[in-house]
């Protein structure tokens, strides 16, 4: 693939329709299909809330009974619903009936800091903000430092409302290409959030496609824990799982023995998750010495951040099953490829492109290359039906990652093989430069976690005088302590010396979101810090 030329990703059969043609029969807005399920897949299982278990006849009845109570609430076409909550059906339902109404719903993680909640809904200006207080006692923290009134929903769970709030309703649009559906707001303790606009065609089409792709159909039982306020949990995993007419989980946090269990006495088909949570459901299995039960586990994929080989290895060997790949970003939807599900690859890969989306990769501004010199590398820009729309009420933000003919730059260094395989290389933001060679973070950070001692781990670049330097944060197994010397002639035997690490950081956790991401930007700070401090001692 010469760099710069772009490229369309072909059509292809999903199950025995091609792309294009499941395309073509997207409906205009996300609740659509999920009704049409609840006449067409009446008895057939929907959601399984903790306690409570639904149809698809019953959820089509409670989207309906929202819509018309989030009427009587006062909220009108074009406004901003603001939930601060954790997956739940309270959730999904009001999802589904704003969808009906073309309110906006901006999905927001309670876990989140006041400062960031206050932040959001500054910028969100919502009609009323509706806290999920049953799946999150965040949530109900938040409710009360905001004096929102608590209610007792018959069917969805303790909420609280806010008062009816002083906004101005966005335009309305019958296209679900122009409407959007939900905002999900990228994250950040400092500065204005920016909230991405999410159409509806663009969640849709992950939903159909991506998810079409994941084997999400009817009978499926899917574990639904990655959060709706992420991009992934909203669009691949509970709008993928619904419109496919499979059974959504919906789980509000991430707790190894309440996967291990429900794996097992569910017997749940279909699991989604980040690399962290694999790694921290193989340290619970080994410190319990316990035995994992899946019996009727089919598909497993991780997302949300970059999935290392060594990881990749271990997760297959105990479920006996492929670890699909994937990547993408909120601003895409988030899936801009991932593997397909009769793909047995030992690389890194994250897959082939979705069918129909155009990509190509621009060159970098620095041209040396250290060890992937002949490599095509550039920085990944996608146009499609899952871009976003832009960032709310921020045209400059807009302008800086999306062209006015639709061309998104992700911000990430890619490379394509002659298999139209396509490879993160790093984040160009995140390019490390020492002594004039590239370094690309997961590049390192693979080789720190074949350490038999290590969970997790991430490096990060530190401006030093004139140059830059490798500083790697490790999370070691709970009880064990590192050996740094050791460690140290591990990591000499498996990297160039320009790779290794400078300054090795142990933590007992890595500062991480809701979803097990890893904040880099914090151990950025924290590495800059540590030098500014040792200049001034």
């Amino acid at each position: 693939m010469a760099l710069s030329v772009p490229y369309q990703a072909p059509d292809e059969d999903i199950f025995g329709t091609l792309a294009s043609e499941l395309v073509a029969q997207l409906p205009e807005r996300l609740s659509t299909r999920v009704l049409e399920n609840a006449q067409r897949l009446a008895e057939h299982p929907a959601i399984v809330d903790g306690g409570v278990r639904w149809s698809y006849a019953e959820l089509g009845d409670e989207i309906r009974a929202a819509r018309r109570w989030l009427e009587g609430l006062g909220f009108r076409p074009g406004d901003r619903l603001m939930t601060v909550s954790e997956n739940g059906r309270a959730l999904v339902v009001l999802l589904l009936a704003a969808s009906e109404m073309d309110v906006w719903v901006a999905i927001v993680n309670s876990r989140l800091s006041a400062q960031e909640i206050d932040l959001i809904r500054d910028n969100c200006l919502p009609r009323r903000i509706i806290y999920t207080c049953e799946a999150s006692i965040d949530a109900t923290s938040h409710a009360e430092r905001h004096g929102a009134d608590r209610y007792q929903h018959p069917q969805l769970g303790g909420l609280a409302l806010s008062a009816l709030l002083e906004s101005d309703p966005e335009p309305v649009s019958e296209s679900g290409t122009e409407q959007v559906a939900a905002m999900i707001y990228t994250s950040g303790t400092t500065g204005t959030p920016k909230g991405v606009m999410l159409t509806h065609r663009g969640i849709l089409y992950i939903a159909s496609i991506s998810g079409g792709m994941r084997h999400l159909n009817e009978g499926q039982r899917v574990y639904g824990v990655l959060p709706m306020s992420h991009v992934f949990g909203l669009s691949s995993v509970c709008m993928g799982s619904l419109y496919n007419g499979a059974c959504l989980y919906t789980v509000p946090r991430f707790d190894a023995a309440h996967l291990l269990k429900t794996l097992d006495e569910e017997r749940i088909s279909v699991l989604q998750g980040v690399p962290a949570m694999y790694a921290r459901a193989l340290e619970y299995l080994k410190r319990e010495r316990c035995e994992l039960k899946a019996p009727a586990l089919i598909y497993i994929s991780a997302g949300g951040s970059p999935l290392d080989s060594d990881t990749k290895t271990r997760v297959e060997a105990a479920f006996n099953l492929t670890l699909h790949n994937g990547y993408g970003l909120t601003e895409a939807s988030p899936t801009i490829s991932q593997t397909r599900i009769d793909d047995r690859h030992e690389s890194n890969t994250v897959g082939r492109v979705l069918p129909l989306l155009e990509y190509r990769l621009e060159p970098l501004g620095s041209t040396a290359t250290g060890e992937t010199a002949g490599d095509e590398v550039g920085e990944l820009w996608v146009r499609g039906p899952n871009v976003m729309k832009g960032y709310f009420r921020q045209p400059e933000a807009t302008r800086q990652s999306l062209t006015a003919d639709g061309w998104l730059n992700t911000g990430d260094i890619a490379r394509v093989d002659r298999n139209d395989q396509l490879y993160i290389v790093g984040r160009s933001k995140e390019l490390i430069i020492r002594s004039g060679f590239n370094i690309y973070p997961p590049d390192v950070e693979a080789v720190i976690n074949e350490h038999p001692a290590i969970t997790l781990c991430a490096v990060v670049g530190r401006q030093v005088a004139g140059n830059e330097e490798v500083i790697a944060f490790v999370q070691c197994e709970q009880g064990v302590e590192l050996d740094m010397a050791e460690f140290k002639a591990f990591i000499a035997e498996r990297l160039a010396p320009y790779k290794r690490p400078s300054r090795i950081v142990t933590m007992e956790a890595l500062p991480s979101t809701a979803t097990g991401k890893i904040l880099k930007g914090r151990l950025r700070d924290l590495a800059q810090q540590e030098a500014s401090d040792a200049s001034n001692r």
